[in-house]
């Protein structure tokens, strides 16, 4: 079995244990370079650090009605760098919101569960 090469990755929720956990949980076994943001705009003025890898909360900043939400920042994560993966989590198991966020360019579309970190750790060990 091959082993995964490590990547910087942002993890962006405003759920601040949620992120410390699913930091620990990527740096378990692959040593992958995890920067937490908990907002989307704190995550867009970081991106010249060149993520490989975005996670990202879809109700992202929904205490504020002047942030930015999930899908305006993966708009602006993929005008900066199509090539950045972008990963949403979710809560909403909506296949409609699934498929737009696939259509704005989202690399796939993870439900908050119990088995979330397990599926994020994967997909992005898969990455090339």
């Amino acid at each position: 079995m091959e082993v995964a090469k490590p990547k910087k990755i942002f993890v962006v929720d405003d759920d601040t244990m949620l992120t410390e956990a699913i930091k620990d949980w990527l740096t378990r076994n692959v040593p992958h370079q995890v920067s937490i943001f908990n907002t989307g705009e704190d995550c867009l003025k970081h991106l010249y650090e060149k993520p490989e890898v975005v996670v990202l909360d879809y109700f992202l900043n929904t205490v504020s009605k002047d942030a930015a939400n999930g899908i305006e920042i993966l708009k602006a994560i993929k005008k900066y760098d199509p090539s950045i993966h972008v990963i949403i989590l979710s809560s909403q198991e909506h296949y409609g919101i699934a498929v737009q966020t696939i259509q704005k360019g989202a690399e796939q579309y993870v439900i908050k569960d119990e088995k979330a970190f397990e599926k994020i750790a994967s997909l992005i060990n898969e990455l090339r």
